[in-house]
């Protein structure tokens, strides 16, 4: 990463007091083998290469990109649980790739996950008592009769009736199980939560209420999110900042305002022109950015720039160098040959 962001990253550390989360060079590829008895590596999917950002305590960092383009797979190497292949992970100053499995399992109460299925992420054989309970088990935190008023408590806190804590996971609807999902990171008291798009699996109907939820538990528990999700307008509304990824790289990374009215990369402003405006007269005179030809395979992806084989200004430089992730105006970071 070029030495403007390490700066910038600096600067807003000491400005802000901290930043709870901070990633540089985060690298996770995935090994391609071939042979069933002496299997040896023929390639690797190159899920997440090189990726620097920081999130700043009590903000919300939404992380968008087409399905594919490694937004996931960042979410989980931050938790550790994919070991990422390079680069550094610090929590509140904590360097996460070097801890032991003891040591990582108690920084694992300070972060917590919201997985995207509600119905895959919970354990159809337990109670949802259990489900939640376990954590504060596991953890130390609670247990008896303490372990079940804890759980009824968090079942109210995230707007279900305290006394489900019986049922099982086939009893309640998808937005009732993310709930569920919701009420069992915050068990263990977290200050950073991965909500992993949270609201892709729901219906419409269902998407305003979780977020709503989100929303009021971050400003009452005074929790810091990464919300990763692929729908624009739901980013904008959550976020405090957005970063913009593609294939595996973050192309651009800014304050939501900043970025939805002046983005910089040919990416981003191709995701804004799709994004629908409620308002007719604007709607008719925008022109919609349709791209070209299909996202490159993560396994060999394009020398340079990795979106110059569907960008309209790409030139040859855009083939040949990878450009530097840079900061153009304050806090707006892009990296582009041909930027605005």
């Amino acid at each position: 990463m070029a030495a403007t962001f390490e700066k910038a990253r600096s600067t807003a550390t000491a400005e802000s007091g901290k930043n709870i989360l901070e990633v540089g060079r985060l690298t996770m590829h995935f090994p391609l083998t071939q042979g069933i008895i002496f299997q040896r590596q023929v390639g690797a999917v190159h899920a997440v290469d090189g990726i620097d950002f920081f999130v700043e305590k009590g903000e919300t960092l939404g992380l968008v990109g087409e399905s594919g383009c490694g937004k996931s797979t960042t979410g989980r190497a931050i938790l550790q649980l994919y070991k990422p292949t390079a680069g550094s992970v610090k929590f509140e100053g904590t360097e996460l790739t070097t801890l032991g499995g003891e040591q990582m399992r108690r920084m694992r109460r300070k972060m917590q996950m919201i997985f995207q299925d509600p119905y895959a992420s919970l354990n159809p054989r337990m109670t949802v008592g259990n489900i939640i309970g376990e954590p504060l088990e596991v953890h130390d935190l609670a247990r008896g009769r303490e372990k079940v008023e804890r759980v009824q408590e968090l079942l109210k806190v995230v707007g279900l009736n305290p006394y489900f804590t019986n049922r099982y996971p086939h009893e309640f609807s998808g937005g009732q199980r993310q709930r569920i999902g919701v009420a069992r990171a915050l068990a263990v008291e977290p200050e950073f939560i991965v909500a992993d798009e949270p609201i892709s699996a729901l219906d419409v109907s269902i998407q305003a209420q979780i977020i709503n939820l989100l929303e009021e538990l971050q400003s009452k528990f005074r929790l810091t999110y990464l919300f990763i999700a692929h729908d624009l307008s739901v980013v904008r509304h959550i976020s405090d900042r957005v970063a913009v990824m593609y294939l595996g790289k973050i192309v651009e990374l800014a304050d939501r305002q900043e970025l939805y009215e002046q983005p910089l990369h040919p990416y981003t402003q191709a995701l804004l022109s799709a994004v629908p405006i409620p308002d007719p007269a604007v709607e008719s005179k925008r022109k919609r950015i349709i791209l070209t030809g299909d996202v490159p395979s993560p396994v060999n992806p394009p020398t340079g720039c990795r979106f110059h084989t569907r960008c309209w200004k790409a030139q040859a430089i855009c083939s040949e160098a990878d450009p530097e992730f840079i900061e153009h105006t304050p806090r707006h970071w892009a990296a582009c040959h041909f930027p605005g």
